[in-house]
């Protein structure tokens, strides 16, 4: 078994911490993984991407070639686009529909979402809206790794455990808050 995932985002979206989460939880079930990191200006809301490779089997490069990925996760829609070219044919692209309006000439939003709407298997996320409802508008970004568990090659038990242990230190509010984000992204349907 081999699972190729391209994450991407903005300083401060939480991308590093998705990859942290999938990653030690795979470890953890005993599969193999290499990451690659790019952290850009991200706390100038640059780009931010991490490259994640999950195997039973020995792994001998952490970048994930273009063409191939499994699943792209985005935290934003116009990111989403940019990495497009990493996703394999039948793989699977999550997105969070809001912006993040760090340009000042970023595209007509209802343009990105239509070209994101019109790939064979994308999913566009309120993850904004879902955070919020869970108690943390921060949590977005469990959202979203939520909405995907469907297609990561990892129990969602081992995920909440390492979402638990991740922001343990930050109180019990917090760990609940990321939670039922993540429980509330494990609820929307995917039409594939």
């Amino acid at each position: 078994m081999k699972y190729d995932i391209v994450l991407a985002g903005v300083g401060g979206q939480g991308v590093i911490s998705i990859a942290a989460i999938i990653a030690s939880s795979a470890m953890k079930e005993g599969l193999h993984v290499k990451q690659a990191e790019v952290h850009g200006m991200s706390q100038r809301g640059g780009a931010v991407q991490s490259n994640l490779r999950l195997s039973d089997g020995e792994i001998h490069s952490d970048m994930v070639p273009k063409g191939t990925a499994d699943l792209l996760i985005s935290m934003e829609p116009l990111e989403s686009l940019r990495y497009l070219d990493y996703l394999s044919k039948e793989g699977t692209l999550f997105t969070a529909s809001d912006p993040f309006l760090n340009i000042p000439n970023y595209p007509d939003l209802d343009g990105v979402l239509t070209k994101v709407r019109s790939l064979p298997r994308a999913v566009t996320v309120d993850a904004k809206k879902l955070a919020s409802e869970a108690g943390s508008s921060r949590a977005t970004n469990m959202v979203m790794v939520g909405a995907a568990s469907h297609f990561l090659p990892i129990k969602p038990e081992t995920l909440q455990g390492w979402i638990e242990s991740m922001f343990k230190r930050k109180g019990e509010k917090v760990v609940e808050a990321n939670l039922k984000a993540f429980a509330l992204g494990r609820e929307i349907r995917t039409p594939m």
